[in-house]
């Protein structure tokens, strides 16, 4: 029993000892109709189809490095963020950020379209892990990037919506539909 104890207190101490920063996670889901390769070609067919879908972003310009590929994005209020794609499947990419204005670093995000259990829908999700950038406040750091990813998923299903009353203008949902959840 005591060599147990001694085990878990060195455990804590490790835990303890290694630092303060720990990584904060931030998930939004919402739900859209159509197919998700549908909704996929709409949300991520290229890395730079965030400028059709995200409120904030003016336009995005994607380069490649070697065989890595990034991109800048130009905000409206005139700030740049430079992302680097670490990752891609059928339905969802991974990147992180290399340089941004926004209160965080260590950010890590994935973009990924699922089938919703309804026949004709999906679920859209975008999920993110961050620490807060020295300065700023754990706070405000959830803040912003709650923000960012709320307004995200939000523009895919109004784009998804749009494309889906195209080829099925006799099935339309509600546009007013607005199921914005945290997982």
């Amino acid at each position: 029993m005591r060599m147990m104890r001694l085990a878990l207190a060195a455990s804590v101490a490790v835990v303890i000892g290694s630092g303060s920063a720990y990584a904060i996670t931030v998930k939004k889901r919402i739900e859209a109709p159509g197919l998700p390769a549908d909704v996929w070609v709409v949300a991520g067919e290229t890395f730079c189809t965030i400028k059709t879908w995200h409120p904030a972003v003016a336009a995005c310009e994607e380069t490649k490095e070697g065989e890595v590929t990034f991109r800048t994005l130009t905000l409206k209020d005139g700030g740049k963020i430079k992302e680097k794609l670490t990752g891609t499947e059928d339905l969802a990419y991974t990147y992180e950020i290399i340089e941004s204005p926004l209160p965080v670093k260590n950010y890590s995000s994935k973009l990924w379209v699922e089938e919703d259990d309804e026949p004709d829908r999906s679920v859209i999700y975008w999920q993110s892990e961050f620490e807060p950038a020295d300065g700023a406040s754990e706070d405000d750091a959830k803040k912003v990037i709650t923000g960012i990813l709320g307004d995200g998923v939000k523009g895919i299903k109004k784009n998804a919506l749009a494309a889906y009353d195209v080829k099925h203008p006799e099935d339309a949902p509600d546009a007013d539909d607005d199921d914005d959840d945290d997982d």
